[in-house]
């Protein structure tokens, strides 16, 4: 790898996220390139509870369409930097838009999700303690699929009071994690690339003495893996160190 032939990853973010570009670009090291295309979205309001299956399922519609043009800048991973989606679809129908994807690219397609069951597994977490921003029911969609992955989800919560998960602080994820978080838990997950995260990743991890991941940090470690980056940078957790 060398400056004039930096490594590129492409992620794939849905409209209105206003998160995941400053926090991926931060994430990444020295010598590679991070690009964006926004997913398909016909209407309704981005970063709402109200509306979100609606969205996600018209995002998964377009996927493939919305991964060809970005597989135009010829990155060795493409990522689908949504975690909700993928509790839309459950485990077979993502799985069959990854391969789907993949063939029509010739180009690794990844998920959020699909990242954060990659990170745990490398980080040999079973039990998990899950926080995220969204309504009641969407956080028992996302305990439902990390279970169907064979992971146990030991304690769970979400934020009170969301307008906007775009809205959402760094203060906010650390609190809810910090409250979710209990002994049996080996690690925490904080879910949902729209919730910024990274920045309370660090001290997370050294005030409850275990593993802090978030959909971000554990997307962007997992296509740097794929890519074969080494994932060195300090501060954001030791998926990173």
């Amino acid at each position: 790898m060398s400056a004039a032939s930096p490594v590129r990853l492409g992620f794939l973010v849905p409209p209105g996220n206003p998160t995941t570009e400053p926090e991926v670009f931060r994430l990444a090291p020295s010598g590679v390139t991070v690009h964006f295309h926004r997913m398909f979205l016909a209407g309704g309001e981005p970063g709402s509870h109200q509306g979100q299956e609606e969205r996600n399922r018209q995002q998964a519609q377009h996927m493939a369409e919305s991964a060809r043009l970005l597989a135009m800048v010829k990155p060795a991973v493409i990522v689908m930097a949504h975690t909700a989606t993928s509790y839309t679809l459950g485990v077979e129908a993502e799985a069959a838009m990854v391969a789907q994807i993949e063939r029509a690219t010739g180009i690794p397609f990844i998920t959020a999700f699909g990242s954060v069951v990659a990170a745990l597994a490398h980080l040999r977490v079973k039990r998990v303690a899950l926080a995220t921003p969204y309504a009641r029911e969407w956080t028992l969609r996302g305990k439902t699929h990390l279970e169907a992955h064979g992971l146990e989800v030991v304690s769970f919560g979400h934020l009170e009071d969301v307008s906007n998960i775009y809205d959402e602080t760094p203060q906010r994820a650390y609190a809810l994690a910090r409250e979710v978080d209990v002994p049996e838990a080996q690690a925490v997950f904080l879910s949902g690339v729209g919730m910024p995260t990274i920045d309370v990743l660090g001290g997370l991890e050294r005030d409850l003495g275990k593993p802090a991941i978030s959909s971000c940090s554990a997307m962007v470690w997992n296509a740097l893996r794929i890519a074969r980056v080494a994932p060195k940078v300090a501060g954001f957790g030791r998926l990173f160190e």
